[in-house]
């Protein structure tokens, strides 16, 4: 098991896992969209230059090679934009990779407001959605190094494709090496009574663990999961969480509509409703700026998550 606490940029999280894999498993191969400064990717092509492809930019295309290796026995990983590696290969990752029962690890980088200063075009916030329409595709955002790490590798082992959600600059070193991460299982980062905060990927987790010291000064005991499964959900979590506490707070780095809130809303309708506020991008289109201005300019910061979680609690 690789100890990450040593890795500058969550890419490099990826990356370390990518390699690793292809290390001990000689169907593992690579494809990216002339990105490959981006990812890093070029570390995967100098090691195994006959199982890395460059396809250009033509991310469609790139997700129909990844099937036609996928049928011949590889098990391809491939990149781009959180964007590109959903809206513009939708069709491709549906029909020749998913309903044709192919085997591939799909990354969409930059997911929502991490895109920052490549601005609204480049602004997945309808990724999730989108990919929770694909029966039995696996969806991670991971929300620090080491359960990046683990998570891809596990992805690998299940068997199934995937889709996975990865900033690249900048990285949280949440979980130390040894700690129990594992796929389909959220994880409780803090246990409370008067209300249960769910968050999915870095940005989000990392905004309401400071949520949390803002609710305590205000004498409200919290409870925080780290929901880095998106699909396969943890039903069994969710439904432990909110019947300790009641009310619940989904917090996301997308939009609500398909998203993972719509998702747990949809679940606890059928086994257990209760109160519920959603932190999450509204009706609007991305746009230029730094990440600290782009949480706060759609409403995903701690003081709106611990706002929210206030107001749930009363």
């Amino acid at each position: 098991m690789r100890d990450t606490a040593d890795l500058a940029n969550m890419k490099d999280a990826v990356m370390a896992a990518i390699i690793d894999l292809a290390e001990e498993n000689k169907d593992v191969c690579m494809l990216e969209a002339d990105l490959m400064t981006c990812l890093g990717s070029t570390g995967f092509k100098k090691k195994f230059p006959e199982r890395f492809y460059n396809c250009g930019i033509a991310e469609a295309n790139m997700v129909g090679v990844a099937a036609g290796l996928s049928s011949m026995g590889f098990v391809p990983f491939a990149d781009s934009f959180g964007v590109f590696s959903s809206r513009r290969v939708y069709d491709q990752f549906f029909l020749s990779v998913n309903y044709a029962k192919q085997r591939v690890h799909l990354i969409g980088t930059d997911p929502g407001v991490v895109a920052q200063v490549n601005g609204g075009t480049h602004m997945p916030f309808e990724d999730i959605a989108l990919m929770r329409q694909i029966p039995d595709l696996i969806i991670l955002d991971p929300s620090d190094a080491q359960s990046c790490y683990e998570l891809i590798r596990q992805a690998y082992e299940s068997g199934h494709s995937s889709y996975i959600r990865a900033g690249r600059r900048g990285v949280t070193h949440r979980y130390p090496v040894g700690t129990k991460i594992e796929l389909g299982k959220g994880i409780e980062l803090a246990t409370g009574k008067d209300v249960a905060i769910i968050a999915e990927g870095e940005t989000m987790v990392n905004e309401a663990v400071k949520a949390l010291d803002i609710l305590k000064a205000k004498g409200i005991d919290a409870t925080l999961v780290d929901m880095h499964t998106i699909k396969p959900l943890d039903t069994e979590l969710v439904e432990k969480v909110a019947a300790r506490c009641g009310r619940v707070l989904v917090c996301e780095n997308g939009r609500y509509a398909g998203g993972l809130g719509e998702g747990i809303a949809a679940h606890l309708a059928k086994t257990n409703p209760v109160k519920m506020d959603f932190v999450c991008v509204g009706e609007k289109f991305g746009e230029v700026g730094n990440l600290a201005y782009l949480i706060k300019a759609f409403n995903l910061s701690a003081e709106d998550i611990a706002a929210k979680a206030e107001a749930l609690a009363k």
